[in-house]
């Protein structure tokens, strides 16, 4: 066994996983843990890093970076994804990792970063054919493959975060704001997914799609296993994403399994996912949940196996 931590620094959140990867592709979850920092803060309009969301990066890493050193780990990745690569200052953030972690931060593109998410998602399942769908803070990825080997991957610049700052002024959005972002989406979506033969099956993965599967399903409190692998009908998606867009940020945070720091972002995040159960070919008329994603794919991907 190889004793594997892993770091996904996204635009909303950091998060941690330490687990032992076996030679035959199995993975033993010691540690998950996850904190909302809000990186890509403004990144959006200023294409620079706020010195205060890299400081509140920096300390989340010094906490996990107690936590990797107690649990004696053979390899650390650190991956940053949509924010850092849009940021004209991310050597400065770059240092700042360094300095605490000791590892250099991978700042992934596009395709790697969707690359990541489709194997992390997949590597437990069967070679069924799949899209996985990864709805970030700063960008979605589209990966398309069957049996670990990807056919086809698009990254395009659409997240929670960076669209609630473009178009969701208001709280709640209002009917115009709704509308401009959707025609946003569908004009970028639309030609994304042209020609595509119909998806065998739809993965949902990462943190907006989680939300969303756990307001369909009326979770009294945010559970993992009852949300990892669930198979939700696509109307009954498409309701919780339409019910989370319209709602207050004020009653969003008092849903039981609403963290927080998603609670002011998780509409725009929503409507991603409404628009692609819109526009992408389905053979079935179910979405998949998983919790595996682009951090599992970090980890694997961190040493030979």
């Amino acid at each position: 066994m190889t004793r594997v931590a892993a770091i996904d620094c996204g635009t909303n959140s950091i998060r941690l996983l330490v687990t032992d990867l076996g030679p035959d592709g199995s993975a033993n979850d010691l540690v998950r843990e996850m904190r909302i920092v809000r990186l890509g803060e403004g990144v959006d309009r200023t294409g620079r890093l706020d010195p205060a969301a890299i400081e509140r990066t920096v300390t989340a890493t010094r906490e996990y970076a107690l936590t990797i050193g107690e649990m004696g780990v053979d390899a650390t990745r650190f991956c940053a994804t949509s924010a850092a690569r849009d940021a004209e200052n991310v050597d400065d953030f770059r240092a700042a990792i360094v300095e605490v972690l000791g590892v250099e931060p991978e700042i992934l593109t596009g395709d790697a970063e969707a690359r990541a998410s489709f194997l992390g998602a997949t590597a437990e399942l069967g070679p069924e054919p799949s899209l996985v769908v990864d709805i970030g803070g700063g960008s979605t990825e589209l990966v398309r493959g069957a049996a670990n080997e990807i056919a086809s991957a698009v990254s395009l610049d659409i997240g929670s975060v960076r669209l609630t700052e473009r178009f969701l002024a208001s709280d709640p959005p209002s009917i115009a704001e709704i509308t401009e972002l959707v025609d946003h989406l569908d004009a970028l979506l639309a030609p994304a997914v042209t020609g595509w033969e119909p998806v065998t099956r739809f993965i949902g993965v990462a943190g907006t799609v989680t939300t969303v599967a756990a307001h369909a399903l009326q979770l009294a409190t945010y559970d993992s296993e009852r949300i990892h692998g669930a198979r939700l009908p696509v109307d009954q998606v498409r309701e919780a994403c339409l019910s989370l867009v319209q709602m207050p940020v004020a009653d969003r945070r008092h849903l039981p399994f609403m963290h927080p720091g998603r609670a002011d972002v998780i509409g725009a995040g929503a409507l991603i996912l409404d628009r692609l159960l819109e526009v992408v070919p389905l053979a079935s008329g179910e979405v998949l949940v998983s919790e595996r994603d682009i951090l599992d794919g970090i980890a694997r991907s961190a040493v030979p196996v």
